[in-house]
């Protein structure tokens, strides 16, 4: 009688303990690019951005480089899938466009980011001032021609975006043709989307007092001289023209097919995790694959295995 009742009171130690009660499913982690992102045809207010804030992720600096560093293999493993299918005929590859106001980070992002990916596979490039050439040309021509190819991945340090920043400050083109180029900007993206290229567009924020403190680094060490502009002070002045500026590109400009991302940038090794995290959570969303060989695997290694 005794070993009859046994699975009863299992039961009820089971239930007291709560072992058969449904579990919660855990939480997920949230997806960065869904936190970051700006909302399509909204209006931006970057006052309403913190840029020393934390959304999401690792909490402090040393905790922030470890995870950063355990992104690594992954980036470079889908880096190298991604290449390897462009040999088979696939034509997607990755642009990151890096945008902000001097000293935000833009080299920083390159050096360290950029730094995890074999560089035969990456293509960087700078945007300046416009050449007398270049000038000549329609404002998109330029920025078409440094275009990664399938399988490549592709940094801009400033770009297109600049015809629509420094132009509007500086009064650069009339207003009339300014307003014309947002459009422009939207269905030239949009067929570069249709073509394989999926686009990540990132706005490094950074605080008014936070680029004092960068500027003055530059200016209390003679190593650092080199990336001192005294116009780099003028441009400062600047400051509430160039929100705006933003302002309206962001709006604009953040579409379903390529959105923009604001990535807070006052905390360095930050900055680093949030690119580096949104370039893995875009690699894993094409899931490239490796191509399947064209040969008889058997054969070729019964070739090599005889001579």
């Amino acid at each position: 009688m005794a070993k009859k009742d046994e699975p009863k009171r299992d039961e009820k130690k089971a239930k007291a303990s709560g072992r058969n009660r449904p579990r919660t499913p855990p939480v997920p982690s949230p997806v960065l690019r869904d936190l970051l992102r700006v909302p399509a045809g909204r209006p931006v207010d970057l006052s309403s951005y913190s840029s020393s804030k934390i959304p999401a992720g690792p909490p402090d600096k040393a905790a922030g480089i470890v995870a950063t560093e355990l992104l690594a293999p992954r980036l470079a493993d889908l880096q190298e899938r991604l290449y390897a299918a462009s040999t088979a005929g696939d034509r997607r590859r990755l642009l990151l466009v890096l945008q902000g106001m001097d000293t935000s980070g833009k080299g920083g992002t390159v050096k360290h980011v950029i730094g995890y990916f074999n560089p035969s596979g990456c293509r960087i490039r700078a945007f300046k001032a416009p050449t007398t050439e270049e000038r000549s040309h329609p404002f998109l021509w330029r920025i078409t021609r440094a275009l990664p190819v399938p399988g490549e991945i592709g940094i801009f340090d400033r770009s297109h975006y600049e015809d629509v920043l420094i132009a509007r400050v500086r009064d650069l083109v009339p207003r009339r043709d300014l307003g014309r180029r947002y459009g422009q900007i939207n269905r030239w993206e949009e067929t570069l989307t249709d073509d394989g290229v999926t686009i990540v567009k990132v706005f490094l924020h950074i605080s008014y007092e936070e680029q004092r403190a960068r500027l003055l680094q530059r200016l209390d060490n003679p190593d650092k001289h080199w990336k001192f502009n005294a116009g780099d002070i003028e441009e400062r002045a600047l400051w509430p023209a160039y929100q705006r500026a933003y302002e309206l590109t962001l709006e604009r400009c953040s579409t379903p097919e390529a959105p923009w991302y604001v990535v807070p940038a006052d905390r360095k090794w930050y900055r680093n995790w949030a690119i580096s995290t949104l370039l893995l959570e875009h690699l894993e969303a094409l899931d490239p694959r490796y191509p399947a060989g064209d040969f008889d695997v058997a054969e070729c290694r019964k070739q090599l295995l005889a001579s």
